[in-house]
């Protein structure tokens, strides 16, 4: 479309909520956007039971209930529930996203057990490590709001989900140091689908969102955005 971008859905990462959009939504707002961030939720089965497709269907319900031209925004796991769910969007930024097949295959190997434990076994000094780029504030913020996550759901989606290429436009964001998704990774997924790649110059997975630059690299994704 080339009518300018009316509203964003922005999905979060695994152990996460729509409260790490919290820098971009306010961003995006300034723009004149309108922004949703909601936090995904378990299915009435529970946490253990949840499963990427269950996921998926909040975010199809979700992106359905925004106006049109509308972008869908995610990060890690919400980056690859973005990609499943492209075709009701008019434009799709990724960050860090988890690589669908057959990238996958290239992520650093990890067991998730059934709940995946990241808030029973959050740690100050843990979140502190994991945000070498954020300020004090923000990393305690994030460790006290740290969700548990399910394992089925982590599973699924890195064990190769396949996506086709989206018809929309697509930008892509790579961290300079990410442990989780190799910035090498995601410029591999952007060139082969002649995305945009931004290079971040966060030094954490979850750095674009909560690191001291997140509000200049929402800017520069708003400025993607809002050309034409």
């Amino acid at each position: 479309m080339d009518e300018r971008i009316a509203s964003a859905l922005m999905v979060h990462g695994g152990g996460g909520g729509g409260w790490e959009w919290n820098v971009w939504k306010a961003v995006f707002e300034a723009g004149h956007l309108r922004v949703a961030a909601p936090d995904l939720q378990a299915s009435p089965e529970g946490l253990a039971a949840t499963g990427f497709d269950d996921y998926a269907a909040q975010v199809r319900a979700a992106l359905d209930a925004l106006p049109r031209p509308r972008a869908l925004v995610g990060a890690s796991l919400g980056g690859l529930l973005a990609m499943a769910c492209a075709d009701g969007a008019d434009a799709l930024v990724l960050v860090n996203p988890l690589p669908p097949s057959p990238w996958h295959a290239q992520l650093p190997g990890r067991d998730w057990p059934d709940v995946v434990p990241w808030q029973r076994d959050a740690r100050l000094t843990g979140t502190q490590r994991a945000l070498p780029d954020a300020d004090e504030a923000t990393a305690l913020f994030a460790f006290r709001h740290w969700r548990d996550e399910s394992g089925r759901a982590m599973r699924e989606a890195c064990g190769g989900i396949e996506v086709e290429p989206p018809a929309c436009r697509v930008l892509c964001i790579a961290s300079m140091v990410d442990d989780d998704v190799p910035p090498r990774l995601t410029a591999a997924l952007a060139s082969a689908w002649e995305a945009s790649l931004l290079r971040a110059t966060a030094v954490s997975h979850v750095g674009p969102l909560l690191g001291r630059n997140a509000a200049e690299c929402a800017a520069q994704a708003l400025a993607w955005l809002s050309a034409r």
